[in-house]
């Protein structure tokens, strides 16, 4: 998941990409009529936002859209967001009373980068809650406040290829050591070992976020309340440099794409689906946006192992690609429809089939898991070698982490700079926040 923020002048709202998936373009509604339309006959277009790097959602495929049009008239407009500027278009957006009626986002980063009591309605009320088996994953301070037909949470740690892995007789590292290994009997074999796609920051730090979640889950648990109270500095920890150190040095050695600071997310699944590359730290997500283009690739997710113990733990992200209505949303009624009409069992298990969800609908059916998501229930989630990553424990907006990350792959930053640039933006920004101990 993944995003900015910071201060952002209503011009460069310029660089939102709006697509649209309607003959109308506007927000508004129009004269036109149908005999099958809402309570007021007349069309609306609802605008609904998300990031770039989220397009493949399963709420946004076209025939889903189309299906919602026949059946309410109501069109669905997207704004495609710059990946690595959503949460900053967004804040203004709701800064300047400009809302999309529904936007695509993840929670946990809602509560911290949008102010989420504030600017979104509580749905506690809406028809379809009172079917939900895991209320959990979409709520916050009590309330139901985000939309999912899914219970699952995204696992972050190393997609690869199985098939390269087996051409070259190779098995899943379990120790740094065993992973170098591969990277370079990967190298030899013509392959990129690893594509890093930090023109799109966030995804510089998919690889930290979960390792340092883990190494916290292992070997400090309290740390993050302590960094969160400001009893301990980002510095203090040595192992966060050697994660650091450690992606670095992959670009360093050869064993990435040359041009990491030029090539963005949006690449990723072609380089897979054309047999480029092997690994890339991403969530399971990226395995259903592959197989979703050619069924037949075989990848899976392995956990990346920071150490030689041999006993790495896989990243579990918070629930992701939830969607919300905004208080100030223009058309929240055709919102909440819209919700509904996903929420509908037959829709809603439409979806879960499709895209091997975990359902989150006491009367829509799990359906039979996809290898790669039985393999990781069965290696990580059963044995509980899971670990919540870095996100789920952040107060505050991580882009200036972020931004240090791409900082250290152009050379003007070390693993130490970059932890000392986030820790004094992390005091700043606790402290705007008024959070004890800053």
């Amino acid at each position: 998941m993944k995003q900015t923020t910071r201060k952002l002048t209503t011009g460069a709202l310029a660089v939102v990409l709006s697509v649209s998936l309607a003959a109308c373009g506007s927000s508004s509604s129009s004269s036109s009529e149908s005999g099958d339309s809402g309570s007021t006959g007349k069309k609306v277009t609802i605008e609904l936002a998300l990031s770039k790097s989220s397009q493949d959602s399963a709420f946004v495929q076209q025939d889903l859209l189309d299906e919602f049009e026949k059946q309410t008239n109501i069109k669905v407009n997207l704004q495609l967001l710059p990946a690595e500027q959503t949460s900053t278009v967004l804040q203004t957006k709701l800064a300047v009373n400009e809302t999309p009626d529904i936007l695509q986002y993840n929670l946990a980063s809602a509560t911290t980068d949008l102010n989420l009591e504030r600017n979104f309605e509580i749905l506690d009320d809406q028809p379809w809650v009172s079917r939900l088996l895991n209320k959990d994953v979409l709520s916050a301070y009590g309330h139901v406040y985000s939309f999912h037909v899914s219970q699952d949470t995204g696992m972050q740690g190393v997609v690869y290829n199985k098939d390269i892995f087996n051409e070259l007789g190779l098995e899943v590292p379990k120790t740094y050591d065993e992973f170098l290994a591969a990277c370079e009997k990967i190298k030899a074999a013509g392959y990129t070992p690893i594509f890093m796609p930090f023109k799109d920051n966030w995804a510089a730090n998919v690889m930290p976020g979960a390792a340092f979640g883990e190494y916290v889950a292992k070997n400090e648990p309290t740390l993050f309340d302590e960094l969160n109270a400001n009893k301990k500095k980002w510095t203090d920890v040595p192992a966060f440099q050697t994660i650091l150190d450690q992606q670095y040095d992959l670009y360093k050695k050869g064993y990435t794409n040359t041009d990491v600071l030029s090539d963005s997310y949006d690449m990723a699944a072609g380089q897979f689906l054309d047999k480029k590359v092997a690994m890339m730290f991403m969530g399971d997500w990226l395995i259903e946006s592959v197989q979703q283009q050619d069924p037949n690739m075989n990848l899976g997710l392995f956990a990346y192992p920071s150490d030689n113990n041999g006993d790495a733990y896989l990243g579990a992200s918070p629930l992701g690609g939830q969607l919300f209505i905004p208080k100030q949303a223009k058309h929240k009624e055709e919102a909440e429809q819209f919700l509904n009409f996903i929420a509908q069992k037959e829709t809603a298990q439409k979806i879960v089939d499709a895209q091997g969800y975990v359902s989150n609908f006491s009367d829509v059916t799990t359906p039979e898991l996809p290898a790669y998501k039985q393999e990781i229930l069965d290696n990580y989630i059963t044995p509980k070698k899971t670990a919540m990553t870095m996100d789920a424990y952040m107060l505050v907006d991580r882009s200036e982490l972020y931004r240090s990350l791409q900082d250290q792959f152009t050379g003007s930053k070390t693993s130490e700079k970059v932890l000392q640039t986030w820790g004094d933006k992390f005091a700043e920004l606790m402290k705007d926040k008024g959070e004890a101990g800053f």
